[in-house]
């Protein structure tokens, strides 16, 4: 069941319009820094989504609540990387993760933007969800504060594994953070699972980008 009283918000133009030679380039602020964000037109993980931007914003603005610092987050589904580098400029330990063909963008943006300015170095891994889970991610050894996914729902067909996934990653003490935009039957029914599995609340919807942000953590028995 979902539960939760959302505030409302919206996303704000956090990037900054500039005059760049690059037009494949985006320029953000968040925490007080600049970012710089290479987008690829090849890839879908390579534009920055708006669930990306929420998720950033949400944790820029509510530190105390989500303390990042010093605290091991996975991000799944990565993309190019701005959610992965603002949690790593709020402290955190912060494996990005992504399909092997995004992974050079990513590591790119990540790279050039925590350089010497971050107090833990982030990695950058592949994960295809659902697979070699066990073999890449033992249990015995990973385990994390903070599970982050934006935008990992859309018109796709790997909705099953994305939640397996989930499920693997989201362990007792785990926070599960996920933002999305909704507008398929399909979106409404992977919440309606993700929802019966997890403890889900709601935290914020973003009603002009058709965004919610949600919340969730392991139903301990």
């Amino acid at each position: 069941a979902l539960t939760g009283s959302p505030v409302t918000l919206k996303i704000l133009q956090n990037w900054v319009p500039r005059v760049s030679h690059y037009f494949d380039k985006e320029h953000y602020t968040y925490v007080g820094h600049q970012i710089v964000i290479q987008e690829s037109i090849e890839h879908f993980g390579a534009v920055v989504w708006p669930g990306a931007l929420a998720l950033s914003q949400y944790l820029e603005s509510n530190q105390e609540q989500f303390n990042l610092k010093d605290k091991k987050v996975l991000e799944i589904g990565a993309g190019t990387g701005l959610l992965s580098i603002v949690a790593c400029i709020l402290g955190a330990h912060v494996t990005a993760t992504d399909l092997p063909e995004v992974l050079e963008n990513l590591s790119y943006n990540i790279s050039r933007n925590t350089q010497n300015m971050t107090m833990h170095k982030p990695e950058v891994r592949k994960l295809v969800w659902g697979e070699g889970l066990n073999e890449d991610f033992p249990v015995s050894t990973y385990h994390y504060d903070f599970i982050l996914a934006t935008d990992v729902v859309y018109h796709h067909t790997a909705l099953d594994p994305l939640l397996a996934t989930m499920v693997y990653f989201c362990k007792p003490g785990t926070v599960l953070l996920w933002a999305n935009k909704f507008r398929f039957s399909t979106d409404y029914e992977f919440l309606e699972k993700f929802s019966n599995i997890f403890n889900t609340t709601i935290l914020a919807e973003f009603p002009e980008s058709n965004v919610k942000l949600l919340k969730a953590t392991v139903r301990e028995n």
